[in-house]
């Protein structure tokens, strides 16, 4: 994997932990030479994540929606200025289809609705053929269990398959997701979809 997209929050959240977790995996990619890829904002866990890995040398690639340039949110810009490159696409779809496209896997850490969606969206995506790329919940603060449970109960009660279930990695420490996510191997599945303006 050259390169990882990760979906947080824009949003620090009330405990301390998940920022550090946030700094800590934007290290860790830089140290193992992997380029960031993310949704391009300098305020909340998307700006800690950004910052641990510029400042250790990595390399940090953003893409945001023009929509967003500019905008502030307590003060501060939500656009990074100091990104090794950033990318400004025309909406928040094509955002998301970038930020797919540029990447080898997927890391959701903590975050809301936009975190939820983005990471549920390309897990479709996923299970549609799209992509054979890993996707993995850094479950911090088991921040992530009831949503695990979720998918289970969607297994459960027949909404979801097994192997589509077994698509979703998740683990409490980055080194060993990152471990599942460089083993992955997906079922093979037919592409449902035949060309990427369908999704």
């Amino acid at each position: 994997m050259k390169r990882l997209c990760v979906f947080c929050g824009s949003n620090a959240g009330n405990n301390p932990v998940y920022r550090a977790e946030a700094e800590h995996l934007g290290r860790l990619l830089a140290a193992r030479g992997i380029e960031l890829v993310y949704g391009a904002g300098n305020i909340g866990l998307m700006g800690a994540v950004a910052d641990a890995c510029l400042e250790a040398g990595g390399t940090v690639i953003g893409v945001i929606p023009e929509a967003l340039m500019g905008k502030e949110v307590a003060g501060r810009n939500v656009d990074h200025r100091a990104l090794t490159r950033i990318e400004v696409v025309d909406s928040m779809h094509t955002r998301k289809a970038r930020m797919a496209e540029l990447s080898d896997g997927f890391i959701a850490l903590p975050g809301g609705f936009g975190t939820f969606e983005e990471f549920c969206e390309i897990l479709t995506w996923g299970q549609l053929g799209f992509h054979v790329k890993p996707m993995g919940l850094l479950n911090v603060n088991g921040f992530y269990d009831p949503l695990l449970a979720m998918f289970d109960r969607a297994v459960d009660d027949g909404f979801l398959r097994p192997q589509n279930r077994a698509m979703a990695l998740a683990d409490t420490d980055i080194n060993s997701l990152l471990e599942q996510m460089t083993a992955y191997r997906p079922e093979p599945v037919s592409k449902w979809l035949k060309e990427d303006k369908q999704l």
